[in-house]
Order: C-alpha cells, then sequence, then structure tokens
C-alpha cells in the first residue's frame, strides 16, 4: 500500500515542484480516489538568500493525487511556521497570492500529466 494513503488529519505534507514547495495540512485522505483533502498553508520558493514564504492560509482547499505528497519533516516546517505565525493571518488570499498557487498547482499538474503520459 502507499504510504501517502496512510497520511493522518492534521498532518503537514509536502509538494515539491522545481525551486517551490507547497506546504499543506491533511484534511482527509479519499482512499478510494487516492487523493488528499489538503489546506494550503504555504509555498515556499528556494533562493539563493533566504526562502520567499507565501502565506496561504486563506487560500481554497485542494482535492490533490495522495502519491504526490510527501511527509514534511518537523524540523523544516518549525523555522516557516514561526516565521507565517509572526504575521497576522489573512481572511482570504489576496489575487497575487491565489494567482501564485494556482500558477504552481497548474506546472505541477503539467508534470504529473507528463509522467502517466510516459507510464510513470
Amino acid at each position: 500500500m502507499d504510504i501517502s494513503l496512510d497520511f493522518q488529519p492534521g498532518q503537514i505534507v509536502s509538494l515539491e515542484h522545481n525551486d517551490k514547495n507547497l506546504y499543506a495540512e491533511v484534511i482527509q485522505v479519499v482512499v478510494s480516489r487516492q487523493s488528499c483533502w489538503v489546506r494550503p498553508l504555504f509555498l515556499v520558493t528556494l533562493t539563493e538568500e533566504l526562502p520567499l514564504i507565501t502565506d496561504l492560509r486563506g487560500a481554497s482547499h485542494l482535492l490533490w493525487p495522495a502519491q504526490l505528497f510527501r511527509p514534511a519533516l518537523d524540523t523544516e516546517v518549525i523555522t516557516l511556521w514561526s516565521q507565517i505565525l509572526a504575521k497576522e493571518p489573512k481572511a482570504e488570499a489576496d489575487l497575487a497570492t491565489k494567482q501564485q498557487l494556482h500558477q504552481f498547482i497548474q506546472q505541477v499538474w503539467q508534470e504529473y500529466q507528463k509522467g502517466i503520459g510516459h507510464g510513470a
């Protein structure tokens, strides 16, 4: 059985693509669809200096293939959480934040579709 289907509600997971990393909280694993219903928390863009962290706590939830996620390590999340929690949460993500998330998800989906087409 795929380890991603063993995710638990409340667990923080990570979805990596190129220089970006989406961290999300698992709400529910939908075993019949091999998907995770997740609440985006933040998107980290790796740069040569400090990582850029975008607060996604007000963004829409996602239902996404579970196999694309990995469990996030406590050590990688603690620093990011402290930076995000130091800011006031937004009631809703602004347009630029929504566009960043949409663009990231679109890029990951295109790569995932290519992988399916090549039997990966």
